[in-house]
């Protein structure tokens, strides 16, 4: 949700504008023959890329709402650009299975796109770059990509990100500069109506003062109902709401962070225990969800649409209250917390960088003209294109010149991010592009809302918990069976700890159970890792 809904109608320059502007020149330094089938000649500039058409074949993970070859995006693309692929998109539940699966036969895509890092890891990309299964990319994009060269040389934190140890470049990434781009994960939200119920002034910007307002919610009946079925606090297995709340006792990750050079695993630290301890407090005292542990996300904005929630997270509050846009901006943003361990506000902070979206593999016979049909997504011209599609579904040219927007989905849609799934691969994965606001396009009152909440109560507290490394195979061996049991007894015993079913009293036989784990190697590779990455 919160890969798609931030593209709703963006901007976008028309196919037929884009054609016109971007037509190759046919000069022969503007042309290379490099490419290995066919003899064919790759146009370093404009369209078509190749002047004999090519085809290609991909691998993708799917999100179900329409075929990829019929998406009006990749087929106006592919006339552009003079390549066509053949899509294999298995479901993004099926797709990391399928993609071990693809590596293991050998019968690989020419293209890997969109599978981000939980699909395509940073061990994958060592791994399989340096049996040559994954080809680098840093040559090509020297020769073939100006748009995402500009992007290195300008953001240095970008080409470090990417660059593994053996000093290849294995997979494109996605870059966010957008609003959203310092979004660890979607924001706590309050219930903008309870708050006015209770008239309440201000935030609270102290554990203790979030304590109060949350037995407030409990006991005074803001919905107005005339029944006690208020929940003061609720999410879905703490997974979103877990990164704000860590910050407010001075962690920045549930595992491994970094606080002035030195590397730390957080679940066996003092302030994890109190966060423990105030986080038992609440379940206690029914404060906090009881089915928090148990229910689903459709459960969850159930009860929101009740306005049964006082505080949640979501991307956006409406996604969760079922309100309008403008509605939903009474719903304020949560300020960061502090308390006795923490007394400086802090928040974790996204790196804005997706690793693992895009990779080409020994299979593809046409590299150069790969990179270069990739390449366009990096500019501000092809993002757009990206995000919006061709003219004549999302948005049309009106007699004035500007874009003229589709009001209302079509009727078999329910909504316009549901039928803008249909029109472009960039919904629901994280497609490989330099996502930036749209030249042009005037900010809604939301958008600005979003902006102005950001800026205020994210932007000003925020920092990465731990930068984008690179592992050698040696030691992520050791860090994926030291993982395997480790990150699995760490999240039961968080649920345990603060249901009361394990007593905080066996705080100190959790810590050594952990120590006995190889915590000290864990952490002993993230901090050789972590001094690589700032010595580069």
């Amino acid at each position: 949700m919160r890969k798609s809904f931030k593209f709703i109608l963006t901007g976008v320059l028309s196919a037929t504008l884009l054609l016109s502007a971007c037509s190759s020149s046919g000069n022969d330094d503007k042309k290379d023959t490099s490419s290995k089938a066919k003899n064919v000649e790759v146009h370093k500039e404009g369209f078509p890329i190749v002047d004999e058409k090519i085809t290609l074949s991909m691998m993708a993970p799917g999100t179900g709402l329409a075929e990829w070859k019929d998406m009006p995006t990749l087929q106006e693309y592919a006339k552009m650009s003079n390549i066509d692929f053949k899509y294999n998109t298995p479901p993004l539940s099926d797709f990391q299975t399928k993609l071990n699966l693809a590596f293991a036969s050998g019968d690989i895509a020419d293209v890997i796109y969109g599978a981000g890092t939980s699909n395509l890891t940073p061990g994958m990309e060592v791994d399989y770059g340096e049996q040559g299964i994954l080809i680098p990319l840093e040559d090509l994009i020297d020769k073939y990509a100006p748009n995402i060269k500009k992007l290195l040389e300008e953001r240095p934190d970008v080409k470090k990100s990417i660059t593994t140890i053996d000093g290849h470049i294995y997979s494109l990434p996605t870059v966010n500069e957008l609003h959203t781009s310092s979004w660890y994960i979607g924001p706590i939200w309050y219930n903008g109506k309870w708050l006015k119920a209770l008239d309440v002034k201000e935030l609270p910007k102290t554990t203790d003062e979030f304590y109060e307002l949350l037995k407030r919610y409990k006991n005074e009946d803001p919905n107005g109902n005339g029944k006690a079925d208020e929940i003061p606090l609720t999410d879905v297995k703490l997974n979103s709401m877990r990164p704000w709340l860590l910050a407010a006792f001075g962690m920045k990750e549930w595992g491994i962070d970094e606080i002035d050079g030195k590397v730390r695993y957080t679940p066996i630290t003092e302030n994890y225990k109190e966060y423990l301890t105030f986080m038992n407090k609440l379940y206690k005292e029914k404060l906090l969800d009881p089915e928090t542990f148990s229910q689903s996300d459709e459960q969850k904005k159930a009860k929101g649409q009740d306005n049964r929630l006082g505080v949640f997270t979501d991307f956006y509050s409406f996604f969760t209250t079922g309100e309008t846009e403008e509605e939903s901006m009474n719903n304020p943003m949560y300020y960061p917390l502090t308390s006795s361990v923490s007394p400086e506000p802090i928040l974790p902070r996204n790196p804005a960088i997706q690793r693992g979206t895009f990779s080409i593999t020994k299979n593809n016979a046409y590299p150069e003209a790969t990179m270069r049909w990739i390449d366009y997504f990096y500019s501000q011209e092809g993002y757009e294109f990206l995000n919006e599609g061709p003219e004549g579904y999302l948005w049309e040219k009106g007699e004035d010149g500007k874009k003229k927007y589709l009001e209302e989905p079509p009727k078999e849609f329910k909504s316009m991010e549901d039928y803008r799934g249909t029109l472009t691969p960039a919904y629901g994965i994280s497609a490989p592009a330099l996502e930036r606001p749209i030249e042009g396009k005037e900010e809604s009152a939301f958008d600005k809302f979003i902006a102005t909440e950001t800026k205020e109560k994210i932007e000003p507290f925020a920092e990465v918990p731990f930068p984008l490394v690179y592992l050698t195979n040696d030691e992520q061996k050791q860090v994926n069976n030291i993982e395997v049991d480790l990150k699995s007894y760490v999240e039961q015993m968080e649920a345990k700890f603060i249901t009361g079913v394990e007593p905080l009293s066996n705080w100190d036989k959790y810590v050594k159970t952990i120590e006995n784990m190889q915590i000290d190697e864990y952490v002993k590779i993230h901090q050789a890792a972590y001094d690589r990455w700032k010595k580069n």
